[in-house]
């Protein structure tokens, strides 16, 4: 279970969205969690629109994780991200291979 969670706002610099970021300790690890806003559609690159999104910062790189939602409860988040960590880092190898 979580035993640890930090909240950090960090100021907007060019758009209109408030960084976010979280630290979680879950399951002995710390995870962080950072906010980014959506981004328009761009025809020369061929580049669909899109959403504010919660992305997982790890080594350099970063993956998506869930949409992000003004003013969401800290308790709903980590639900979110423990939930998404579940799923895609601590998920159990598949039962009777050979």
């Amino acid at each position: 279970m979580v035993t640890r969670a930090v909240s950090e706002a960090l100021p907007a610099r060019v758009t209109r969205h408030a960084v976010e970021q979280r630290r979680l300790m879950y399951h002995g690890r710390e995870f962080h969690f950072v906010s980014y806003d959506g981004l328009p559609a761009n025809a020369k690159r061929a580049q669909a629109a899109t959403d504010p999104a919660w992305w997982l910062m790890s080594a350099g790189t970063r993956w998506e994780v869930m949409p992000f939602q003004p003013g969401q409860a800290q308790e709903e988040l980590d639900r979110g991200f423990t939930a998404w960590l579940d799923a895609n880092v601590f998920r159990s190898p598949r039962a009777g291979g050979a």
